[in-house]
């Protein structure tokens, strides 16, 4: 198995590719949502930008924002579980959906906003990969508004056999592709706007733009494990410093303090 350098999971070349080739895009989004491909009549990609100096950005999240026939739509990969995934979920409908209430409108005039999110980890304890949410009251199921619809689609969950028929899964599979012969699994079964995003990601991940724009996203990356490293080896010390002061206050002899917090005997006199 020869394992992919990028993937489509890979933010940068997900937001890249996407802009780039927005037919693309509109054909995933119709899959994603069960929209009818003709019938979308507007199509817009409202953040088409990936600025040099967001991609440094630890806090930078490379998601597609859209407005499909009127609605807002932010579809986005993620990669790792945070476990604060849901509530981040929320806080980006609540920001869409809040600031596309233009000035001096009704609260009437705000648009149905969804958000798409493709995730590669198990966040429910289901078997389907596909789950919906909509705010409803909890015994009548009766639906408050339409304005809110959340996608998670899991990429773990889709099954291993899929048909060049269904177009959905064949989707998935491109997003949860790791190895080249994956790829060229896909492609075998000739199914044209799979290969087109093939050709389009073999394109694309060979252009200096790109590597540029992968090599500030990497250094972020790195930054973000530094930093948590660091808060983890501080809040292990401060701990060690607690354990410390409590043996110091029991009369405990420094040696033994050392043997047991693995601080050094200065840090300990220190306390």
């Amino acid at each position: 198995m020869t394992k992919l350098a990028y993937t489509f999971k890979t933010d940068t070349l997900f937001k890249m590719l996407f802009v780039k080739h927005p037919d693309l895009l509109k054909q995933l989004v119709s899959e994603l949502l069960k929209i009818p491909l003709n019938s979308i009549e507007q199509f817009e990609i409202t953040n088409p930008e990936m600025p040099p100096e967001s991609l440094n950005d630890k806090f930078c999240r490379l998601d597609i924002n859209m407005i499909v026939d009127g609605q807002r739509v932010s579809i986005e990969i993620q990669v790792r579980d945070e476990k604060d995934y849901p509530s981040r979920v929320l806080f980006q409908w609540a920001k869409i959906y809040s600031s596309a209430l233009p000035s001096g409108k009704d609260y009437i005039d705000l648009p149905r906003t969804v958000v798409i999110s493709i995730i590669n980890f198990p966040l429910f304890k289901c078997k389907e990969f596909h789950s919906e949410f909509r705010p409803l009251e909890t015994t009548r199921h009766e639906l408050l508004s339409d304005n809110m619809s959340l996608h998670f689609f899991e990429l773990k969950k889709i099954p291993k056999e899929i048909s060049a028929n269904n177009m959905l899964l064949l989707w998935l599979a491109l997003f949860k592709a790791e190895t080249e012969e994956e790829l060229k699994q896909i492609e075998s079964m000739e199914v044209p706007i799979m290969n087109q995003a093939i050709n389009a990601y073999h394109h694309i991940t060979v252009t200096p733009e790109f590597k540029e724009a992968e090599r500030l996203r990497e250094m972020a990356r790195h930054n973000e494990a530094a930093a948590l490293r660091n808060a983890r080896n501080e809040a292990k010390n401060e701990k060690a410093k607690e354990i410390a002061r409590n043996a110091l206050q029991m009369n405990l002899p420094v040696d033994s303090i050392v043997q047991l917090t693995g601080l050094k005997p200065e840090e300990i006199k220190a306390l």
